[in-house]
C-alpha cells in the first residue's frame, strides 16, 4: 500500500496509499473490509470517527485524518505515550487515540485474528497462506506526523486528533513510531517560544507552524524533517534550522512546506535515500515509501516470487510510486514499464533507476488504466502486471485494460481486503483466477493487513 504526497491523484495517484481526487500527504483513510460492521479506519488501521468535523483543506492535503493518528498519555501535560482500548495495555491512551485496535492482545493473538479474518473474507476466493508476521512489532513506522496547536493555557502542544474529534491529543512518544522521530518533534515544540514562533490557530487564522512530518531511512539512517507552515514567511528560519541541527545532528535535510503546496529546502538536499531489497532509493517528501521497511522487503520478495520471472518478460508496474517494485523486479525481467500519476514520484523513479544503474526500466506519468488501454490498442502487451492500487482498490476500467493486454500473470498487492475481494471477482469475469493470497503484517497492533495475490488464466 502506498503513501502519497501533495499531488492530486485521480485514478492512480501515489504515496503510501494514494487518495483519489484530492491532495494527501500520507495514505489517506481506508476500510479494513474484514466485515460489514468494520469501523472505518485509516491507512494503518486507525479508526476514523463518524463524528469528526470537516477538516480544513490544508489538513486534507496533509492527510491528518487519513494517516495514522497518534496516542497520548497524561491529559494535563504534554508527556505521553500511545496505545489501549480494552483491558490493560502498554499505552495509557489506547481508548482516546483509536490508532491501534489490538494492543489488548499479544502479538501472536493479533496475527491469529488477522489470519482468521482474511480467511473469512477470501476463503471462498482462493487459498489464504499463513500470515507473515513481524520480528519486532514496535517502533516500526519510519514516517511520523504531528499536528501542532495550543492548549487552554495557550501553550504549544503537538500530537494527533482524538478519535472522532478535531481536538489535539498531546503525544511525546508512540509505541509504533520511530523513537528518534518522536524525539525531534518534542525538540521542535520546545524551541518555539525561544524563537517566537506561533503555532497556527484554526479559529483566528493566525500563527505559522501547522504540522511536522518526519521520514527516516531504515537502512541509511538519513532523516527528513518537513515543517508545514501557514505562510512562506519564516522569521529566523536559518537560526532555527541551525539550532535544531545542533540538538539533532542526525537530521540530514529540512524542508519548509507552505500549506501543503510549495516547498523550500532549508537544509540539505531536500530528500533522503534508503536501501530496500538491495537497491538504493531516493525518497522526497511527497513521494510514496512504505512505512515499515523490514516487512516491505518480505512483501516485495513474495510478490517477485509469485511473478515467476525468468529474465525475458515484459513487466508493467502499475501505480508504481518511486519505482520500488518495478526496479526490484528489473534484474529478473527483460523490460520494466512503470506507470504513476504522481509527478514527484515519477521523477524519483527515474532518478532511482539511474542511481542503481538500471537500464531496462522506463517510467511514465499517466493513469495506469488509460496507459494500458493505449498499449493494447497499439498491439502491445505485458507478460506480468504488478498492481498496488490505492485504498479504494482498482477500477473496472483498469481491470478491463489489464484483460485487453492478456498478461500471463497478475500480482496484486492490496492494502484493502474488502476492495481486494471485490476486484478479484471482477478479474474472474475476465478469466483470471486468484491462485493464492499471502497476508503480510506491515502494521502491527492495528487491524490493517497488506496482502499479495497471484492471478492467472
Amino acid at each position: 500500500m502506498k503513501e502519497t504526497g501533495w499531488k492530486k491523484t485521480a485514478g492512480n495517484g501515489s504515496d503510501g496509499k494514494r487518495t483519489e481526487g484530492k491532495k494527501s500527504f500520507g495514505r489517506g483513510e481506508k476500510t479494513t473490509g474484514f466485515s460489514k460492521n468494520s469501523a472505518k479506519v485509516g491507512v494503518n488501521g486507525e479508526k476514523q470517527g463518524k463524528s469528526a468535523r470537516k477538516v480544513s483543506e490544508v489538513e486534507d492535503k496533509w492527510g491528518t485524518h487519513g494517516d495514522r493518528k497518534r496516542n497520548v498519555g497524561e491529559k494535563g501535560g504534554q508527556k505521553t505515550v500511545r496505545g489501549g482500548q480494552r483491558g490493560k495495555t502498554k499505552c495509557p491512551i489506547y481508548r482516546e487515540c483509536g490508532g491501534c485496535q489490538y494492543l489488548h492482545l499479544t502479538y501472536d493473538q493479533q496475527l491469529k485474528e488477522k489470519q482468521k479474518r482474511m480467511e473469512e473474507l477470501l476463503g471462498g476466493v482462493c487459498p489464504v497462506r499463513p500470515i507473515i508476521g513481524m520480528e519486532e512489532p514496535y517502533h516500526y513506522r519510519n514516517k511520523v506526523h504531528a499536528v501542532f496547536g495550543l492548549d487552554r493555557k495557550n501553550n504549544p502542544i503537538s500530537g494527533i486528533y482524538k478519535e472522532g474529534t478535531h481536538r489535539i491529543l498531546p503525544v511525546d512518544s508512540c509505541l509504533i513510531e520511530d523513537q528518534k522521530a518522536d524525539e525531534i518533534i518534542v525538540t521542535i515544540r520546545s524551541m518555539l517560544r525561544s524563537f517566537k514562533i506561533r503555532v497556527f490557530d484554526e479559529d483566528t487564522g493566525y500563527g505559522l507552524l501547522r504540522h511536522v512530518f518526519i521520514r527516516g531511512g531504515f537502512t541509511t539512517g538519513e532523516i527528513l524533517v518537513v515543517l508545514v507552515t501557514a505562510s512562506p514567511v519564516f522569521p529566523s528560519k536559518n537560526n532555527f534550522v541551525k539550532a535544531l541541527r545542533e540538538k539533532h545532528p542526525e537530521i540530514t535535510t529540512i524542508v519548509q512546506n507552505i500549506n501543503g503546496d510549495k516547498e523550500h529546502v532549508l537544509y540539505g538536499k531536500g530528500y533522503i535515500e534508503d536501501v530496500l531489497c538491495g537497491l538504493r532509493f531516493r525518497i522526497s517528501s511527497r513521494s510514496f515509501y512504505q512505512i515499515n521497511s523490514a516487512q516491505t522487503e518480505k512483501l516485495y520478495a513474495k510478490a517477485i516470487e509469485l511473478a515467476e520471472l525468468t529474465g525475458n518478460e515484459t513487466v508493467l508496474d502499475a501505480y508504481c510510486g518511486i519505482g520500488t517494485i518495478g526496479l526490484i523486479a528489473s534484474k529478473h525481467a527483460g523490460k520494466v514499464i512503470g506507470v504513476e500519476l504522481n509527478q514527484d514520484a515519477v521523477r524519483d523513479a527515474v532518478q532511482n533507476a539511474k542511481k542503481n544503474g538500471i537500464t531496462n526500466a522506463q517510467f511514465f506519468c499517466n493513469d495506469a488504466g488509460r496507459f494500458m488501454s493505449h498499449m493494447a490498442a497499439r498491439g502491445e502487451s505485458a507478460d506480468v502486471v504488478f498492481m498496488d492500487p490505492p485504498r479504494s482498490g482498482s477500477t473496472e476500467e483498469f481491470i478491463d485494460a489489464v484483460a485487453l493486454m492478456q498478461p500471463k500473470r497478475v500480482v496484486y498487492i492490496s492494502c484493502g481486503p474488502d476492495t481486494l475481494a471485490r476486484d478479484l471477482r471482477m478479474f474472474a469475469k475476465h478469466g483470471y483466477k486468484a491462485k493464492e493470497a499471502w497476508p503480510v503484517d506491515l502494521f502491527g497492533w492495528t487491524e490493517h493487513v497488506e496482502t499479495v495475490v497471484l492471478l492467472s488464466q
